[in-house]
């Protein structure tokens, strides 16, 4: 019961974010609409979300709709977030991810006790930024600690600031996790700590708990602290051609 209500919930995110009337199919099976205003994507992409076997496409165009509706008839729920597989049948011109979701409830939550010390900090703190400043541009931004609503859960060695995790508030009562650690200090399972006190935060707010991740680590991270893995998130950035390619 506790799973069906996680993909319900999740199911329900992501619908809200096309940004347009829709739902997923019941069971499974691609839902696919033309939504210029879509959160799933950037804007003229087409974003692809699956969770479960059930699947949510929101296309930039009718053309780009047809294109994809006709080659999901042919893929399985998993393939459709498969890069290799969709490069295959469609004009694919440039990819963001796939990147794995995975959801938490009270109930499966694992919390990571060991390393006493984690500090909450104020959105904006400077022990934060100084944290942002050690990693390179492209993690800042995959890790989206810059963006949080939520306090900063910190780890310091010495007075430094050297893993960090907050949340991100979303539609539908979901917290979006965030994670960072220094490159000096991963592999250390201090990610483990810092989003253990950000979960707990969020879970004590009544929130849904969500964890976007690409790398293996960070994966590994969530399944650590009780998350399920429920779907994966896909954004491609089609060209323009006639319909025959994807017959």
């Amino acid at each position: 019961m506790a799973d069906d209500l996680l993909l319900v919930r999740a199911r329900d995110l992501w619908a809200e974010l096309a940004g347009t009337p829709v739902e997923f199919c019941p069971s499974e099976g691609a839902q696919i609409v033309v939504a210029s205003g879509s959160r799933l994507c950037p804007p003229s992409w087409t974003g692809i979300v699956r969770i479960g076997a059930a699947t949510l496409v929101t296309a930039p165009s009718m053309q780009a709709a047809r294109m994809v509706d006709d080659a999901a008839r042919k893929m399985t729920h998993e393939e459709v977030v498969d890069i290799a597989r969709l490069r295959a049948v469609l004009p694919v011109l440039d990819v963001l991810g796939p990147a794995s979701l995975f959801y938490l409830g009270r109930d499966g939550f694992l919390p990571a006790h060991e390393g006493a010390g984690v500090e909450q900090l104020p959105t904006g703190d400077g022990g934060l930024a100084s944290l942002l400043g050690l990693v390179g541009e492209e993690d800042a931004g995959e890790s989206g600690l810059g963006d949080i609503s939520s306090p900063a859960f910190c780890l310091r060695r010495g007075d430094q600031v050297v893993a960090a995790a907050g949340y991100q508030s979303w539609p539908r009562s979901v917290a979006h996790l965030s994670v960072l650690v220094a490159p000096h200090c991963r592999g250390r399972h201090l990610a483990r700590v810092v989003a253990s006190a950000a979960v707990a935060h969020a879970l004590d707010a009544g929130l849904l708990p969500q964890w976007r991740a690409r790398p293996y680590p960070s994966q590994r991270v969530a399944v650590a602290l009780g998350f399920q893995e429920l779907g994966a998130q896909l954004s491609v950035r089609l060209g323009d051609v006639a319909l025959d390619r994807v017959r």
